[in-house]
């Protein structure tokens, strides 16, 4: 198993180790914290739950947070901008779930101050799943730390850099108060993924100088908007197609393999220059296909590649390459299968070590360590990671949108924003783009597009 040595670039402050899997649940102990946590004693005290998303992904995420050992977890409270989704994921989670379900009615809040609701029907010591996307992502943090509550929080993070800074802001708060905090980067709990990048970092491979990742795969599409319907509701409901939703199809699809290269590297990148464009019409307000190039202080470089397009080759694979020889990290999404060669050529001859165990579900493992680092009192916080890995991304978006040469210090910097005031945002609220004549959005235009 490995912990990682990522840096930040820029001369910033040392960061803490990412932490080891923990071997197995342990008992409960006192929380002994600097910040007056409820104790969870033995197998009597639930930890409860509030989930602020009620979408698939944070459907999933209560089900993995079931799935623990070490104590009894409880989903107490619901929040959604949308009836409909919070009233079906409800009834998925009560089906499957009878006995760890208590939400009535009354624990059960709609709107866009919904989230501060379900996170106040907390105690400290619970957990408040934050699985909205990324265009609030930062404010609901800032709001759970503040009321002292543990969170986990989906990715990504931050839709652009005022927002990143907000999450880093909040992240360090949240330090200070010895908040529990996991976040969405499950690979990172992986232990076919922990075992093949302690290897590199061992030397297996030599020194790294090149990573490739790849999501390339069929497209997400956005129909027209209805003529009668609502624009800012349409765009909430089609998240994956809005930059400033979501943060783009780049970032939340991609920033698990961009975290994961930085991991397998040890840094940070500290520049990012890229490209892109659009074939379909109906792929929101941004490209449907990416490719950045990023590199590292040492001037070694990672290759991002994501494409979503219908009938061409598709994998969603990352590698790594060094001065004796390269290594798979992920071969599939579903089975990783890392492997190390002795040289360039991945083929069976040159492989020289081969992941075979089974490895836990590390969407289950990632809360596992959560619950029990609450249990223990044990410092558990991916907060600041996440944040700086949302920059890395943020850097090939700007890059590939602006078609300008990013730097860390620029993307860290930019006070572009996609919306101002978002905390104050109601479904009255003016929608921050709008569709043309023809019922399209416009796309960037390297170029002329500010993103920085």
């Amino acid at each position: 198993m490995s912990s990682s040595n990522t840096k930040a670039p820029s001369g910033s402050s040392s960061r803490r180790e990412f932490l080891k899997l923990s071997g197995g649940a342990a008992a409960a102990t006192a929380l002994t914290g600097t910040m007056a946590s409820r104790c969870h004693a033995g197998e009597s005290s639930a930890i409860k739950l509030a989930l602020v998303g009620c979408g698939g992904r944070g459907t999933g995420a209560v089900g993995n947070a079931f799935a623990t050992t070490g104590g009894p977890v409880k989903l107490h409270a619901m929040a959604d901008l949308f009836e409909h989704r919070l009233k079906g994921s409800l009834g998925v989670l009560a089906n499957r779930f009878k006995d760890k379900v208590n939400v009535p009615a009354e624990r059960q809040f709609l709107g866009f101050d919904a989230y501060k609701k379900a996170i106040d029907s907390l105690d400290p010591g619970d957990v408040v799943l934050l699985t909205t996307h990324a265009a609030f992502r930062p404010l609901h943090l800032e709001y759970a730390v503040n009321k002292g509550v543990n969170v986990f929080a989906e990715k990504s993070f931050a839709t652009d850099s005022p927002n990143a800074r907000r999450w880093l802001k909040a992240a360090e708060a949240s330090e200070k108060k010895n908040l529990k905090i996991g976040v969405g980067f499950m690979w990172r709990h992986s232990q076919a993924r922990q075992e093949v990048i302690q290897r590199i970092h061992d030397g297996a491979i030599g020194d790294v100088h090149t990573l490739r990742i790849y999501r390339v795969h069929g497209p997400v599409h956005c129909p027209r908007r209805p003529k009668d319907a609502d624009e800012l509701t349409f765009q909430l409901q089609h998240p994956n197609s809005f930059t400033w939703v979501s943060s783009g199809f780049f970032i939340d699809w991609h920033c698990h393999d961009i975290d994961v290269a930085c991991w397998t590297k040890g840094a940070w990148p500290v520049a990012a220059q890229g490209m892109g464009g659009r074939c379909y019409e109906q792929a929101g307000n941004q490209f449907d296909h990416y490719s950045v190039e990023y590199t590292f202080a040492d001037g070694t470089k990672l290759f991002c590649f994501s494409r979503h397009m219908r009938g061409c080759w598709s994998t969603y694979s990352d590698y790594a390459h060094g001065s004796k020889g390269s290594a798979v990290i992920m071969a599939s999404l579903g089975d990783p299968r890392p492997k190390i060669y002795k040289s360039h050529n991945m083929v069976k001859d040159e492989q020289t070590w081969a992941y075979r165990e089974r490895e836990r579900n590390p969407y289950e493992v990632e809360w596992q360590v959560l619950l029990d680092a609450i249990r223990q009192d044990k410092p558990h916080n991916e907060a600041r990671r996440a944040g700086e890995a949302d920059v890395v991304a943020l850097m090939g978006r700007m890059a590939a949108h602006t078609g300008q040469y990013v730097t860390w210090d620029e993307a860290m910097k930019s006070d572009f924003q996609f919306v101002k005031g978002i905390d104050n945002m109601t479904f009255d609220t003016e929608a921050p783009i709008h569709d043309g004549p023809d019922g399209l959005y416009p796309t960037p235009q390297p170029g002329t597009t500010k993103e920085i």
